[in-house]
């Protein structure tokens, strides 16, 4: 008797989505076609191509293309072992590192430079957040193989113009230099100088970044640290005249743009591939994660990922965060009605009747929903009124016994006036066409 239950517990037994998973739910789904929509639009018109990489990669991908001692490779990702081959992969934590290796193994900028976009699920173990989950979608560009600070200025523009598209308000651009290599290696030494002086202040996670990046204590958004971190010495002043020179041409080209900007010395980014330009685009409306896209130059990372060493920047947005932001600003689309027709009937021949006209009509691009009784069985033409004004159609097409006899159909404007006329059936798909017409104008 007690094994029974057990079983009966086990069958009943609720499963629930994976924390900070979530559904795409039907009432939000045009929310996300609208968002999408406009990032198809902005990519052609600054002659992107598409390209899509695979959801899971070797997890050395991420360890060398991010780098080993990121918070998104020591703490964030969702690796594990391939039970066949036991092989090392990893769900991508972003977008990046996936297409240069896409790039370098399909020799893309073999002959010449691309400009490139993605979309698409990222995955990384943090506390959700508002506008912040385990699964998130990330939209990102990349420009491979173009070294001046025009591209950098063009992909800063390209953000301006979505946030501009999608009526974002209260968004404002940050930017920084992070200069080369030997530049960084040296502000690295008086940063290591000026924290070991101050370490009785470091929190533990600080410390530990003392040791291995101490130039990420600078992102630090410990409060108790902040005056230290604003009297660290300043990557800027280490700079020399090739890269203050590309950070100077990269802001008069957005002066010239008229596109506000603040220099931000302490801007790091979370990533180890950049160099040179980085930038972020941040907000006051979202709480603590005010950051909703960013991005930079990364010209080592193709050599780094074993490919000819070649320039590249871009950014990328997490889309979640994205469309949290245009609820503040009060710019999402409302939703669109669920269809234009919706098709009543009282079973049996009425059924196969109603079916070929409901198929004519989407043959004709006329998005239409043909009554289906949950049950099995008819339902009174009350009921499925409701049900036809629920849908949000703004004509229901009725056919019932007595319209069957003389061949014809009703068609009610379920939007407007409330008028009912008799159609002939071999003449619906003309007069919805011009009813919508009509009610278009």
């Amino acid at each position: 008797m007690t094994e029974d239950k057990n079983k009966k517990t086990e069958k009943t037994l609720k499963i629930n989505g994976v924390r900070g998973m979530n559904d795409l739910l039907p009432a939000d789904a045009a929310q996300w076609a609208h968002l999408e929509h406009v990032l198809r639009d902005l990519t052609r018109a600054y002659g992107y191509e598409f390209l899509r990489t695979p959801i899971v990669e070797a997890t050395a991908v991420f360890q060398r293309g991010i780098g080993e001692v990121t918070d998104i490779v020591e703490k964030e990702m969702y690796s594990f072992e391939d039970r066949l081959n036991g092989e090392q992969l990893t769900l991508r934590p972003e977008g990046t590192a996936a297409i240069v290796r896409s790039v370098i193994e399909n020799n893309l900028i073999y002959e010449g430079p691309k400009r490139l976009w993605y979309t698409g699920p990222m995955f990384r173990h943090e506390r959700p957040q508002r506008g912040r989950y385990r699964q998130f979608h990330q939209f990102g560009i990349e420009a491979l193989g173009f070294a001046g600070p025009d591209i950098d200025a063009e992909i800063i523009l390209m953000g301006q113009r979505l946030w501009d598209e999608l009526g974002l308000k209260g968004v404002r651009l940050e930017i920084n230099s992070l200069g080369q290599a030997d530049e960084r290696a040296v502000h690295r030494a008086a940063l290591v100088t000026y924290f070991e002086k101050n370490a009785a202040q470091l929190d533990e996670d600080s410390q530990r970044r003392l040791l291995t990046n101490p130039l990420r204590i600078l992102d630090s958004k410990n409060l108790a640290m902040q005056a230290l971190i604003e009297g660290a010495p300043k990557l800027l002043d280490f700079l020399g005249e090739a890269s203050l020179k590309h950070f100077d041409a990269v802001q008069a080209l957005l002066k010239a743009n008229n596109i506000p900007c603040k220099i931000n010395p302490r801007l790091v980014r979370g990533l180890d591939y950049y160099n040179l330009t980085v930038f972020e685009w941040v907000t006051d409306e979202l709480g603590a994660q005010g950051t909703i896209a960013g991005g930079g130059r990364y010209d080592p990372l193709i050599e780094r990922m074993g490919g000819k060493a070649a320039p590249a920047c871009g950014w990328a947005m997490g889309m979640e965060r994205v469309l949290e932001l245009m609820k503040v600003s009060g710019s999402l689309p409302e939703a669109a009605p669920g269809c234009d027709i919706f098709v009543l009937h009282q079973g049996g021949e009425t059924l196969t009747a109603a079916m070929i006209i409901a198929e004519r009509l989407r043959s004709a691009g006329i998005d239409t929903i043909l009554f289906c009784p949950p049950d099995g069985q008819s339902a009174s033409f009350k009921s499925q009124m409701k049900k036809a004004d629920a849908s949000g159609a703004a004509y229901a097409v009725i056919i019932g016994p007595d319209e069957l006899a003389k061949d014809e159909a009703q068609i009610k404007d379920l939007r407007g006036t409330g008028e009912q006329q008799s159609v002939a059936l071999d003449k619906v798909l003309d007069a919805v066409i011009d009813a919508l017409v009509g009610s278009s104008e």
